[in-house]
């Protein structure tokens, strides 16, 4: 009997596959690849930094992200030194998470472009996140304040195409653990918005994530 492993990767396999010759017959017909690179390969690699922004400061910020087909992924962030004038008592910030981006292959497949690569990109970068948190206290150990965090994410490419520099806007709230325990969640000393502003280059690559192996027919 074939396992749930199996059909997993047999599905996503079909998928990839019927996308790409849906979008190279669509790429014949007008003259625009509608994936505009994204479906090259089955991983984007994205690596940026910039700052994040709360209500007592901001900090500057690394990150990497791994998503696959462009839809669904993880990522990181590294939070530290405190920028513009900051009096913020959390020296560092790491958080981790999983990344949703719905809509690039549900408007991708369903031929629902607008053939706007800035506008199609753009769209298609909208993001749900949702992950942990582990901060450093100024005089504390890193790690020693956990939580968790919820937010959106957008973003918009310089060039159009996939793979370039990209500005991305991200941005949600964020819970302490000891808030979780005690089910005080919405008074103001129990969350923090944060704004994050990075500058990015994203990277189409070839993973074999499902052993596809192929590109997109030229």
């Amino acid at each position: 009997m074939r396992s749930a492993s199996e059909t997993r990767r047999r599905l996503a396999r079909a998928v990839v596959l019927v996308g790409v010759a849906l979008s190279t017959g669509r790429a014949r017909a007008d003259g625009t690849e509608p994936s505009y690179g994204r479906v090259a390969g089955d991983v984007t690699v994205v690596v940026g930094a910039g700052a994040v922004f709360d209500a007592r400061g901001g900090r500057a910020e690394g990150e990497v992200r791994l998503r696959y087909l462009d839809s669904a992924g993880l990522f990181a962030a590294y939070e530290d030194a405190p920028v513009i004038g900051s009096s913020a008592p959390t020296a560092r910030v790491l958080a981790t998470g999983l990344e949703l981006r719905p809509l690039f292959l549900f408007r991708w497949l369903r031929g629902q472009e607008t053939h706007r690569a800035w506008m199609d990109l753009t769209l298609d970068s909208f993001g749900l996140e949702l992950g942990a948190t582990f901060q450093q206290p100024s005089g504390g150990t890193f790690g020693s304040q956990r939580g968790v965090a919820a937010g959106l994410g957008l973003e918009v490419p310089i060039l159009p195409d996939a793979t370039g520099p990209w500005i991305g806007i991200h941005g949600g709230l964020r819970w302490s653990e000891e808030a979780l325990a005690s089910g005080d969640v919405n008074s103001s000393g129990a969350r923090t918005a944060y704004v994050a502003i990075t500058l990015a280059w994203h990277q189409v690559v070839i993973a074999h994530v499902v052993d596809v192996g192929d590109e997109a027919p030229r």
